[in-house]
């Protein structure tokens, strides 16, 4: 008995064995041959599954009568493969390029955009050099739900960027930025066509891996990297003019002096011809190219991108020139098959010739009567008619004499083990130094009675900034069945440091450039300054992505931060952030819905810090002096502020709800996001009693909370009919800022305002939006003398305005002041269309903002007998019943103040970009052996539609002096052609 047992068993095993074989291979991503861990291998109509390891690599028994397996992997099309008789099956796959299936980057690596529980929006590289902006970021401008960019028509000059909203008020309102891992504040160096992919981390829950940093939103950009295969070479170049656009019109010289007779009472004046100063002193065409080249190539094991960068861009304003050259090496190397390292190096350098920051606004108040220069050629000067001091803009431009440059490195340096089987570990050191500058020197000369220097002044300034950081991260991938698992760990250390040398002395000779330094003026003269700041952050991270039957999601992260920048019982805190995800159409009751593909829900919380606040505010300062004026026996001390007893983090908390989904074959997605993000504890200025005798009349503390809450649409359509490929895409999101809080109860903060006269135009103050505009409403002109002597404003006369009273106590005074606008736009927008027919290419972006207003100081700078606007002189007062909204010529004292006629409408619609390509036949250029030649022509800014009465409704500013357009360098439309060309 014993031996039929015995043969039985042993029989019954060779029939298990022989029901079943070891099937084993290597999963791959078909576009660029990378292993693809996590896939889930199944035996079809059977729970026997398996995933593949951090290399590809899976193994799995297969019972006797099974032929295939299916391979399944988020953002991969699904695959069902015939076993091989071998018993080896190497799969590649192909990845699926639905939208919300693409990879973006998320802080420390990589997911699919469907696994995502945060808001996090993409844009690929080549979608920006399709327009001619000189910062990667202003060519993102209407292209993104939430993410409000304002340029500046200056060259060089990098774009206001503000994600959902200000949430700070002395603390950094910018994102942060990081390149390739290297943590920056501005990116003004990169140069976009070496840009990959940009990654913009909206909510919370996905910026708290970068914990302090991240307060204000987290830009991820990867660069690009040479590929295996031949060595490739890159070209685009263009060239193209700028023209101003919009230009003001202001009043003849005939009409001025109409104007200064209804001022001053003169029945009569004499004509003189005029001078349009604005014309004088713009360009009416301003050159620019630019030209980018990239080599890249490589192997399996070695491969590396070096591109090369230079602008040349002339100022819309005479002589205003900016220059720059940046360069960039990429290099990765694999030295097995778990080992990785590689360096990546970017350099930048720049040069301005400069212009004085005032002539816009001098060529704007100086009166059309004054002329360039008088008959024997000297300069116009404005004393000779005996109308004020008024700088003549010609001089000004001719005598400065400033040049800014500047030098940056960027650079880093990674290796990455894999250890065991499901490990990586990664180390990460990134530099940054630059040097930035700028020399002035105002010669001794006499140009007119106002422009006057008696003896020569040379001004210097020399900045140095350096940042280390140091990161290692330990990441852990695993799958179990249906069990999905990615743990990351790291810790990260940076220092900062920044140091000014300013400098400034008189007395210096001007042969040439050599001879302007400080060794040639007068020592006694000389005054030396050396401002520098260093801080350093130390940080520990952790990450957790799970995912269930590929549908149900969890997203948790940690950061403990520390700041030298804080007390040090106050240094560290920890921001935690959580997102969960459920992907509905991945539910069996979904799959008979064929019009929707893909459908996710996503839920999310998260905390972040912003350490970005001002240097050094904890410091206790005093001014030493003589006391009463006495004798230096009587010298003592006076503080110069009050330092809060205690300070800590800016906190931004944040509650983020949201959808994602895909229809009709994948050629519709839709996006949506609501939102509320708080920032508690917020630096805000609170007034003490001036009766202390401190110099600052305000102590900063964590007094004050602020709310920005809001929704994000965003919605594509892609399609191809007759021949067309094309894809429309629409964004657009409503924001509400708001002060929700402050301790010490009714405490403002008022700011803004015009540079002469002392007159504050903003308000910062519980239950409004941040920096709003506050003032008297207008209802209308006073139109006869009686009218005004019997009202309740104090000296008024007959063509003032007549201001409103609030509180109907019959007097006009502050107790009478509103808010009159908001400078925050309630609602941001994008369209963009692109298409392509055979051999021709298409791109048009639009960009619009609405709900904002615009205090247009400009027409308040009236402190004299500046010039008016042609819009004045048509619409003024000049006798009863001539106007209700225009006041008299005599636009000054009272009329001035914050009003709501200095508010407009700042809403806008803008042709951002437009382009049309051509690609010539590969056939015909492959015997030239060129791989792509494409010819463009494009227009930016060309067009754009708006009511308010200034330059451009485009206007920018500090948090609490948003919106004040007084002196914005205009914003021009260029018109270019150009090349690119692979080889």
């Amino acid at each position: 008995m014993r031996k039929i047992i015995f043969w039985l068993l042993l029989l019954s095993s060779q029939i298990t064995f022989a029901q079943s074989r070891k099937i084993s291979g290597t999963i791959i991503d078909k576009s660029d041959s990378s292993p693809i861990p996590g896939v889930t291998v199944n035996v079809p109509e059977t729970t026997i599954a398996t995933s593949s390891d951090m290399n590809g690599n899976y193994s799995i028994e297969v019972p006797e009568g099974k032929n295939s397996l299916i391979f399944r992997f988020i953002g991969y099309q699904p695959q069902t493969v015939v076993i091989n008789e071998n018993g080896i099956n190497n799969i590649s796959l192909e990845p699926d390029r639905t939208l919300l299936k693409e990879v973006v980057a998320v802080g420390y690596g990589t997911q699919r955009k469907i696994e995502l529980t945060g808001s996090i929006a993409s844009v690929k590289g080549e979608e920006l050099t399709k327009q001619v902006s000189q910062n990667p970021m202003s060519s993102l401008q209407g292209k993104v739900a939430g993410v409000q960019i304002t340029n500046n028509g200056q060259p060089g000059s990098s774009p206001t960027v503000r994600i959902r909203g200000t949430g700070s008020i002395y603390g950094r309102t910018e994102p942060l930025y990081v390149v390739d891992g290297i943590v920056l504040e501005d990116i003004s160096f990169l140069n976009q066509n070496d840009i990959e992919t940009i990654s913009l981390l909206k909510d919370a829950s996905s910026a708290s891996i970068y914990g302090v940093r991240a307060a204000n939103g987290l830009v991820l950009i990867t660069t690009k990297k040479g590929k295996a295969g031949k060595t490739k070479v890159d070209y685009t170049g263009f060239a193209g003019i700028q023209r101003v656009q919009n230009v003001v019109k202001m009043a003849s010289a005939k009409q001025y002096g109409f104007l200064i007779n209804e001022k001053f009472g003169i029945p009569t004046v004499s004509e003189y011809p005029t001078t349009n100063w604005q014309e004088e002193i713009l360009r009416k065409s301003a050159m620019i190219h630019n030209h980018q080249i990239g080599i890249s190539g490589g192997s399996e094991k070695n491969n590396f991108h070096l591109s090369f960068g230079y602008l040349n861009q002339d100022g819309i304003i005479e002589n205003n020139n900016f220059e720059k050259i940046n360069a960039r090496l990429q290099n990765d190397i694999k030295l097995n098959d778990n080992i990785k390292v590689g360096y990546n190096a970017m350099f930048y350098h720049f040069n301005s010739v400069d212009v004085p920051n005032s002539v816009l606004l001098d060529a704007f108040r100086i009166p059309s009567i004054i002329p360039v220069r008088k008959e024997n050629g000297n300069y116009g000067d404005s004393f000779d008619f005996n109308l004020g001091d008024f700088p003549n803009p010609q001089a000004t431009l001719d005598r400065f004499n400033q040049l800014s440059k500047g030098q940056s490195i960027t650079g880093s340096v990674y290796g990455d083990v894999k250890i065991l089987k499901d490990f990586t570990f990664r180390s990460a050191l990134g530099l940054t130094y630059g040097t930035a500058g700028f020399r002035n020197y105002a010669a001794k000369d006499s140009l007119t009675t106002v422009q006057k220097t008696i003896i020569s002044r040379l001004t210097k300034e020399t900045g140095t900034s350096s940042d280390v950081l140091w990161e290692n991260t330990l990441t852990y991938t695993k799958a179990i069945g249906e069990n999905r698992f990615t743990f990351l760990a790291g810790t990260s250390a940076q220092k900062i440091k920044n140091e000014k040398f300013i400098g400034t002395i008189s007395d210096v000779p001007f042969e040439n450039e050599g001879s302007l330094n400080f060794n040639l003026g007068d020592p006694t003269t000389a005054i030396i300054n050396n401002p520098t700041a260093i801080s350093t952050i130390l940080s520990y991270y952790g990450r957790l992505n799970y995912s269930f039957k590929e549908r149900y999601l969890l997203t948790a992260a940690l950061r403990r931060d520390g700041s030298s920048k804080f007390p040090k019982d106050s240094r560290f805190d920890n921001f935690p952030s959580v997102g969960l995800g459920w992907i509905l159409s991945e539910e069996n009751f979904m799959k008979s819905i064929r019009a929707i593909n893909s459908l996710k829900l996503k839920a999310s919380w998260g905390r972040l810090g912003n350490a970005g606040i001002p240097a050094n505010i904890t410091v206790l300062r005093a001014t030493t002096g003589g006391v009463f004026n006495t004798t230096p026996f009587g010298i003592g001390s006076n503080l110069n502020r009050i330092v809060p007893p205690f300070l800590f983090w800016e906190v931004v908390e944040e509650y983020d709800f949201g959808f994602e989904a895909e229809m009709m074959n994948s050629k519709v997605v839709l996006e949506a996001d609501y939102y509320i993000k708080d920032t508690k504890d917020a630096i805000f200025a609170v007034p003490i009693l001036s009766s202390l005798g401190i110099a600052d009349n305000a102590i900063l503390g964590n007094y004050a909370s602020f709310r920005n809450s809001g929704v994000e649409l965003s919605a594509t359509y892609r399609s191809t009919y007759r021949g067309v490929r094309y894809s429309v895409n629409a964004n657009g999101a409503f924001n509400k800022n708001n002060v929700t809080a402050v301790k010490t109860g009714n405490s403002s903060i008022f700011s803004g305002g015009l540079p002469v006269g002392g007159i504050l135009t903003n308000v910062t103050r519980i239950g409004d939006p941040i920096g709003s505009f506050y003032g008297y409403i207008v209802e209308g002109i006073f139109q006869t003398t009686d009218e005004a002597e019997n009202s309740g404003q104090p000296g008024a006369k007959a063509g003032w305005f007549n201001y409103k009273d609030i509180n109907n106590d019959g007097l006009i005074d502050a107790n009478d002041k509103q808010i009159l606008g908001n400078p925050n736009p309630r609602f941001i927008y994008g369209i963009s269309l692109a298409g392509d027919y055979r051999r021709f290419d298409f791109q048009l972006d639009i960009q619009g903002v609405a709900g904002v207003e615009i205090y247009n100081a400009m027409k308040g700078v009236r402190y004299g007998n500046e010039n008016y606007t042609l819009d004045f002189y048509e619409n003024r007062w000049n006798g009863a019943g001539t106007s209700n909204t225009y006041p008299s010529a005599e636009l000054n004292g009272p009329n001035l103040e914050a009003s709501t006629f200095f508010v407009e409408k700042g809403d806008y619609v803008r042709i951002r970009n437009v382009q049309v390509g051509y690609t010539l036949s590969s056939e015909r250029m492959s015997a030239l052996k060129i791989e792509k030649l494409r010819i463009f022509v494009g227009a930016q800014n060309p067009l754009t539609i708006f009511g308010y009465k200034g330059f451009t409704p485009e206007v920018g500013g500090s948090p609490t002096s948003a919106g004040i357009d007084l002196n914005v360098y205009p914003i021009s439309s260029t018109f270019n052609a150009g090349v690119n060309l692979v080889f």
